[in-house]
């Protein structure tokens, strides 16, 4: 087998790995505590601002999402009462967004379940 060959299959195997995991993830997270996993890992990335509001534009840098979909994702969070929005003072185009206290009571909930997916998958790779 080339070089090239085993650096194509090695792409698949981590790809089906992630889209597996994702899978399972987002299962879980929608099942267990109603958030899909781009719910879960948004609220996972606010609640690291310890009830600081963040940037949307900073929020839709770490989060690989589109700028649309994290603007959907968002607003699905917010319909729900787990997150706040708000405009910028200072520039009318800036959103910021905060995890609120039914947010953070979620995120805690559904970190567990994010863990011991991703222990039950990855934890033997070490």
């Amino acid at each position: 087998m080339s070089a090239e060959s085993r650096l194509v299959d090695r792409w698949r195997e981590l790809s089906s790995c992630y889209h597996d995991l994702a899978g399972r993830l987002d299962r879980a997270l929608e099942d267990g505590h109603g958030v899909s996993l781009n719910e879960f890992e948004t609220l996972d990335r606010l609640a690291a601002h310890d009830g600081e509001s963040c940037r949307m534009l900073d929020l839709g840098g770490v989060i690989h999402l589109s700028q649309s979909a994290l603007s959907r994702t968002v607003a699905r969070l917010e319909r729900d009462g787990l997150v706040e929005r708000a405009m910028c003072a200072e520039d009318r185009r800036g959103v910021f967004v905060r995890i609120t206290e039914q947010g953070r009571a979620r995120h805690a909930e559904a970190r567990r379940t994010h863990l011991a997916i991703l222990a039950d998958c990855l934890g033997a790779r070490g």
